[in-house]
C-alpha cells in the first residue's frame, strides 16, 4: 500500500501536516527530536565509557584472568 506513494503523495502529506499543526509547532517538535537524539548519543557514549571504567580495578590496573590452565579450555 505504501510502496507507491511517490513524491506528489509525500508533498501532499507534508502540506496537510503543515496546515494542521502550523510552522511553529512543527519547528518546536523537530527541536525536541534533535535534543532527544543528542541525549541518546550522549547516553550511549557515557555507557560505553562507564563499561570501560568498570573493567579496571580500584588501583588502576586492568583485571586479569586467574582461571587455572586446566579449566580455561573447558569454556
Amino acid at each position: 500500500m505504501l510502496n507507491n506513494i511517490g513524491l506528489p503523495g509525500l508533498l501532499l502529506i507534508a502540506v496537510v501536516v503543515l496546515v494542521l499543526f502550523g510552522r511553529g509547532k512543527i519547528s518546536s517538535l523537530m527541536g525536541e527530536v534533535g535534543k532527544g537524539i543528542t541525549a541518546f548519543k550522549k547516553g550511549v557514549k557515557d555507557g560505553s565509557e562507564q563499561e570501560a571504567d568498570h573493567d579496571e580495578l580500584a588501583d588502576g590496573t586492568a583485571a586479569r584472568d586467574v582461571t587455572p590452565e586446566a579449566d580455561r579450555e573447558k569454556v
